[in-house]
């Protein structure tokens, strides 16, 4: 039987060709806005799918929202993959080809949708707006048992997780694809465009936007200076747990979200931040167990004002009633309800003293990009933040400062000495009087 030429409707940018010439299982696509990176992504997923012989194939389009993959990416799909579609479904946002392999798009919003599934390719689109435990705990794990490739693609937004890819590949030529593409050399765009965008775009905006730029601060983030300070100055760093002093946790609680939770100590003035924890959809039980598990000895555990509202779905019982049962109504504490902006200021006065141990990596990056909304009719940043991925981490943390400018001299309970005697006794008689009006004794 002879073969049949079946012609995409594709003709690639000649700064995209070694994209497609790659050889190497995994990749990283660093491109400037406007370069037609989606495309040639969307595009180099189809031709993977087309010429597919293994068993079931499958390959995903993995974008930050599910709502962007099928506003942005379905169209681009139906229209390239058209000749060779056998078959679509729009509610699984799905498309099936002549071999019968499949393509789907999906949102990082919502990664559990890819739990036991096998890919054999897959594309992340944005990949510095994931949130960071998304690849490790879910997609790759998804490409093991048929050893499926990858790429990582996106436009930079500082330092994040993004840019440890970059690195990567940067380091490592021979596993690693890499093809960075800045709007100066890339050919893509023309000159009086640059021109334009230079002169309507702050210098850190078109740095980033256009030349593609790590090193430029993430726009419209609250905390972006703080935290590269904090890098700068060796506060990410490793940090032993002080036995002596009590371990104290901030909260926000999600309902059909994340909850996340820090972990700090208050040691000589400093805040040492030294365990994170997030999670979606686990229930007051599984949360106190986190809590129990980790071992620390408590002092406080600061939840957010609404924890004292009552629900129907537990019985008509308030968050802080439901911990109070796992964990004890004296541990509890309530934070004041302050502002957003408030506690945003809060946090800002905070970082500067402020250690963080390098196992709350995702928390810190979820400082790092929480940002303002971006008001698109005005072309400038609200004052109020974007919700996304990292609310949660960052209305915690916020929970964390408020707590700590309320109570800033929290401190380890003075230990009784023993009374002893002979040559080691230490006691003296203020310790002793101490001890009398501890206890309520009466002499």
């Amino acid at each position: 039987m002879g073969r049949s030429e079946i012609i995409l409707p594709y003709a690639p940018r000649p700064a995209f060709l070694p994209f497609h010439a790659r050889t190497q299982r995994w990749g990283c696509l660093v491109a400037h806005r406007r370069a037609g990176k989606t495309v040639a992504a969307i595009n180099d997923v189809i031709r993977a799918a087309a010429t597919c012989r293994s068993a079931f194939p499958l390959f995903g389009y993995v974008a930050p929202y599910r709502s962007q993959a099928k506003s942005v990416v379905w169209d681009y799909l139906k229209n390239f993959a058209q000749p060779i579609i056998s078959d679509s479904n729009e509610a699984e946002l799905t498309v099936t080809v002549m071999n019968g392999a499949k393509i789907r798009l999906f949102g990082a919003d919502n990664a559990d949708a890819m739990r036991g599934l096998g890919f054999d390719g897959c594309y992340l689109d944005e990949y510095g707006d994931f949130k960071p435990s998304v690849f490790g705990s879910v997609i790759r794990p998804a490409l093991s048992d048929k050893q499926g490739w990858c790429v990582f693609g996106g436009t930079p937004k500082g330092k994040n997780q993004f840019w440890n890819i970059y690195e990567t590949a940067r380091q490592n030529p021979a596993e690693w694809f890499l093809l960075r593409l800045p709007a100066s050399s890339s050919g893509l765009l023309p000159p009086s465009e640059l021109k334009a965008a230079r002169a309507q775009l702050t210098e850190d905006q078109y740095l980033q936007e256009m030349e593609t730029s790590f090193e430029a601060s993430i726009l419209g983030s609250f905390y972006g200076t703080e935290l590269r300070e904090a890098e700068e100055q060796g506060r990410i760093t490793n940090i032993a747990v002080d036995p002596i002093v009590p371990v104290h946790t901030a909260w926000d609680l999600g309902y059909r979200d994340d909850t996340a939770i820090w972990w700090y100590q208050v040691v000589r003035g400093e805040i040492h931040v030294i365990d994170f924890y997030s999670v979606s959809g686990a229930n007051i039980e599984e949360l106190a167990q986190v809590i129990a598990d980790r071992g620390y000895r408590y002092g406080k555990h600061y939840l957010p004002h609404d924890a004292k509202a009552k629900t129907l779905a537990s019985g008509g019982k308030s968050i802080i009633e439901q911990l109070a049962q796992h964990l004890g109504l004296g541990t509890l504490s309530i934070v004041p309800d302050l502002s957003v902006q408030d506690g945003i200021q809060a946090v800002r006065k905070m970082i500067p003293t402020t250690w963080f141990d390098n196992k709350c990596y995702e928390g810190i990056e979820a400082l790092k990009q929480y940002q303002r909304e971006y008001d698109e009719d005005k072309k400038a940043f609200r004052q109020t933040p974007r919700h996304d991925w990292t609310s949660h981490p960052a209305d915690a943390f916020r929970m964390m400062a408020i707590a700590w400018r309320q109570e800033p001299a929290v401190k380890a309970p003075d230990r009784d000495k023993p009374l002893m005697v002979g040559p080691m006794n230490t006691v003296t008689l203020n310790d002793m009087w101490a001890t009398v009006k501890q206890k309520g004794s009466r002499i």
